[in-house]
């Protein structure tokens, strides 16, 4: 899948990309499995989370674009984690509860 971004990797990077799918899996799976909760402390945690892995995650791929180190295809990956930070940025601000 790397390839697609024209990144290469050792049989080190292939360990790392293995872990980081893990990660997702497991991001994956806590957010289906929370889908339906109900707005509490729970809830707004895991929104926090998902709201900094995301900024974070585009910060290292706008960083590993702009170095180079992927191809075209990068600037993809960058607007998604973007999408994500201020998606889950937005549900962080305060809603209007109506009666």
């Amino acid at each position: 899948l790397y390839s697609l971004f024209f990144a290469f990797l050792n049989p080190g990077g292939i360990f790392a990309s293995r872990a980081y799918g893990a990660s997702l899996s497991g991001n994956m799976l806590l957010t289906w499995f929370a889908r339906n909760a109900n707005d509490s402390d729970a809830r707004r945690a895991i929104i926090l989370a998902l709201c900094v892995y995301d900024a974070v995650g585009f910060v290292i791929t706008l960083m590993a674009q702009l170095s180079g180190v992927l191809g075209p295809l990068g600037w993809f990956a960058a607007a998604i984690y973007l999408f994500f930070a201020i998606a889950f940025g937005y549900f962080l601000l305060p809603q209007s509860k109506t009666a």
